[in-house]
């Protein structure tokens, strides 16, 4: 026990070195309509992180993504959508169209972020986080489409990373919910 201990007290040093973060909550992206978003606000919540884009084929996910928020928002969880031009310039809108496609075409509710990277040399410092295999063992790794969930538990922390083709209302992303909402 002692060493696991030593362990995660070690990647919490290297997060905080590397990152100055120690969780999610240590990062303030822009929301949708420009405005400084902490995610330090949703602390006690569960959230799942989506990387998003409206020209993918997996874009129907919204739909999924806004019956789980519906679902579940009452119990502590908060869906947030953080579009990304980086796979087959799916995202080449600006904000504002962003917004009003999710809102026109998919009803969306949950929080929207500003347009970000999500890999390359411009990646954003919060996916540059989510994605750091030392920091995040099993569940870093590079974002490979659109559409990559990672949900975070209650203390901030990654409990689960689900790839593009697993939909957000699969019984498998169902049961990851229901189980970070209960601890």
């Amino acid at each position: 026990m002692r060493n696991v201990t030593m362990a995660l007290l070690s990647l919490a040093a290297t997060a905080t070195l590397c990152f100055g973060a120690s969780s999610v909550y240590d990062f303030t992206p822009k929301s949708i309509d420009g405005q400084p978003a902490p995610l330090a606000a949703y602390k006690g919540k569960v959230l799942l992180l989506v990387n998003v884009a409206s020209k993918c084929g997996f874009t129907p996910q919204y739909k999924g993504l806004e019956a789980t928020y519906e679902e579940y928002k009452d119990k502590g969880l908060v869906i947030i959508g953080f579009p990304a031009n980086n796979f087959g310039a799916q995202e080449p809108g600006t904000n504002e169209e962003i917004k009003t496609f999710c809102s026109r075409t998919y009803n969306v509710t949950f929080p929207m972020m500003s347009k970000i990277s999500v890999k390359g040399d411009d990646q954003d410092a919060l996916y540059k986080y989510l994605t750091d295999n030392e920091v995040h063992p099993g569940m870093g790794g590079d974002i490979k489409w659109n559409f990559t969930k990672f949900l975070i538990g209650r203390d901030g922390v990654i409990e689960g990373r689900f790839e593009p083709a697993t939909r957000p209302d699969s019984p498998e992303v169902k049961a990851a919910i229901e189980k970070a909402l209960a601890e």
